[in-house]
């Protein structure tokens, strides 16, 4: 999970760098970073051709990770408590669905 230790450090490293800016900048960052992992799939796959090739490379994970936390601290949301708040909702839709969710045949939930 995102703990809140990772909001805290883009947090720190933007404001040790002076990095500040509007969460419509950091929205159009994030869309970037996510343009930036389709390239890599685009690239690894020969677009499509060869699917068994996807390759996407860390570092770009992490930058739409910094991109999407520095969002989240931009805007004074929590991303832990918001991600929490996503895997109940989808937890929720698949039980209303009568999907089990992993753990639940031991009623470990």
């Amino acid at each position: 999970m995102v703990d809140q230790a990772a909001q805290e450090r883009v947090a720190e490293f933007i404001a040790t760098h002076d990095l500040e800016a509007p969460p419509e900048f950091r929205l159009l960052d994030l869309t970037s970073e996510v343009g930036e992992l389709a390239k890599d799939a685009n690239t690894s796959t020969e677009y499509g051709s060869e699917p068994t090739d996807f390759d996407l490379s860390s570092d770009e994970i992490g930058d739409v990770l910094f991109a999407l936390l520095a969002l989240a601290e931009s805007v004074d949301i929590d991303a832990d408590a918001a991600l929490d708040e996503a895997l109940a909702k989808y937890e929720e839709r698949l039980a209303a669905d009568g999907v089990e969710s992993p753990g639940s045949e031991t009623g470990e939930e």
